[in-house]
């Protein structure tokens, strides 16, 4: 058998940083792909990434391109590209723009790569994975959205200065939307199978929840553009237990109709991720509180896919 191959759609900092994380792994090929006027640049970014080979000790072909061909056999295909967010803008202002894009590049996806698992990156999160399963066509178990992966990982970043241990022992969960939205749940939080309550006074839990959830909007106002190196760490998480068929239980925007009495959207709860793409909804039990929050969590997302139906009716 030869190498998996990866491809990645958008040449930016999240894509380019997707390319960077992959070949460290050792994931398989890798493609990136970007728009004709990007292509020359993002030939450079990959070539320099291919000339780290030698010194980190990866083998794989690395490419940049603007031709979609060369998607041809991926087992997945990260989609970061969209316009970022800039100091001011939520996720929401970028609908419009990016919904367009995604759509195009979900397009493209299906003709050239119609057996991949798709990830989606680009924002507004839950939206955009509402369009690319609508535009590609392709089954539920291959459309998934990256924003739990990174949440509980900013989460436990933040949890792990508190505690002054190894982010590896920390283990944590949170359902829902992507940023205001999200639903903690502290219950399901420990430090190698102590309860994190044991360990932190409730404050310090939810200055550390409530950090998670504008952790987007911190480095926006710190760098003036979205946050790259986390984001496209989460992704490739993802795209690695699909490719390895790891089977891992890890928070995505996965699809969901009786589960968490959801009814057919794209939504953030924990699943496992394998050869198959999103293989199962794991269903935890919540308390009335968390219910609460889980719910207008998936208004909010609810409420997104109508501006994409009502904007876009093809979509609907």
């Amino acid at each position: 058998m030869g190498r998996a191959k990866l491809s990645i759609i958008g040449g930016g900092n999240v894509g380019a940083s997707c390319a960077m994380w992959a070949a460290s792994k050792e994931l398989g090929d890798i493609v990136v792909i970007d728009i004709p006027d990007k292509e020359d640049a993002t030939k450079g970014k990959m070539l320099d990434l291919l000339q780290c080979a030698p010194i980190e000790r990866f083998d794989c072909s690395i490419t940049g391109t603007a031709d979609y061909a060369a998607t041809a056999g991926s087992e997945v295909v990260i989609v970061t590209a969209g316009l970022p967010r800039k100091p001011g803008m939520s996720r929401d202002d970028l609908i419009q723009t990016n919904v367009k894009i995604v759509k195009s590049v979900s397009e493209q996806v299906a003709k050239h790569a119609p057996d991949a698992v798709m990830i989606v990156v680009s924002n507004p999160l839950d939206a955009m994975v509402y369009t690319a399963w609508k535009s590609s066509g392709f089954p539920t178990n291959r459309i998934l959205g990256q924003a739990g992966c990174l949440d509980v990982a900013r989460y436990r970043a933040f949890l792990s200065l508190e505690l002054g241990c190894s982010v590896e022992d920390i283990q944590a969960l949170l359902l829902g939307g992507h940023g205001d939205d999200m639903v903690p749940l502290p219950r399901y939080t420990s430090v190698h199978g102590i309860p994190i309550q044991q360990l932190l006074p409730e404050a310090t839990i939810t200055a550390c929840v409530d950090r998670a959830k504008v952790g987007g909007g911190e480095i926006v106002k710190l760098m003036g553009t979205s946050a790259y190196y986390a984001p496209a760490s989460g992704s490739v998480q993802m795209a690695e237990a699909i490719i390895k068929d790891k089977k891992r239980i890890l928070p995505c925007a996965a699809y969901c109709d009786r589960e968490y009495g959801v009814g057919g959207y794209f939504v953030g709860v924990p699943c496992v991720l394998g050869s198959g793409g999103m293989e199962k909804v794991i269903e935890v039990e919540l308390d009335a509180a968390e219910r609460t929050l889980m719910d207008e969590s998936i208004s909010h997302v609810k409420d997104l896919v109508k501006i994409v139906s009502t904007t876009f009716p093809e979509l609907a």
